[in-house]
């Protein structure tokens, strides 16, 4: 089975200025194995292209959609409008206030049109997010999902034995300080009267 018969993502951004960020997105699939396709439109800038490609989508074999933006976006707002598809908002730091604008308006969504949105430039949560809806029906994504899991959990078991070696290496350090105090010879004490030595 070819990777777009396993579910295809379409990851969107508002901006050419994001796409370093945005591609870690696709990256992060296609390490995944899963089949995306990534482009630039803007709800704001070219309304409808983006709602011309969102109801297109579906018949390509889209199941799951990423949009990424910064400031006061409303690329997954307006996407989560024009389909019933899941929908993952990412927003975006960029501008004065440094992402807080972008995630208010991508998480703050009425009801009825949800968008599961992640942390500001959440890319890689995103991808994996997706992989996860799509493992719901796929079972090759799904297996892969648990792979990579899986090399999470072993690398951060690795590095956590590594650091406890590292600990056992260190000596214990002394809190009180008796280890540098040098110990003090006892005076000898006076002979008693009508003592004899």
């Amino acid at each position: 089975m070819s990777r777009a018969q396993q579910g295809r993502v379409a990851v969107l951004t508002g901006s050419t200025n994001d796409l370093e960020t945005v591609r870690k997105v696709r990256e992060t699939l296609e390490d995944l194995g899963v089949d995306c396709e990534l482009r630039v439109l803007s709800a704001h800038r070219s309304p409808e292209l983006t709602v011309a490609y969102v109801r297109a989508a579906e018949a390509r074999g889209i199941e799951v959609f990423v949009a990424c933006a910064g400031m006061a976006n409303h690329l997954a707002g307006t996407v989560a409008a024009h389909t019933r598809l899941p929908v993952i908002g990412v927003p975006l730091a960029s501008g004065k206030l440094d992402g807080l604008d972008s995630l208010l308006s991508t998480v703050q969504m009425p009801p009825g049109v949800p968008v599961a949105t992640v942390s500001i430039d959440g890319v890689r949560n995103a991808a994996f997010l997706a992989a996860r809806i799509l493992g719901i029906k796929h079972a090759a994504v799904r297996e892969r999902v648990e792979a990579a899991a899986r090399a999470e959990q072993e690398k951060y078991a690795a590095a956590l034995a590594e650091a406890e070696r590292g600990e056992r290496r260190v000596p214990a350090a002394d809190t009180t300080g008796a280890a540098k105090r040098p110990r003090m010879r006892q005076a000898a004490r006076p002979p008693r009267p009508g003592h004899r030595g």
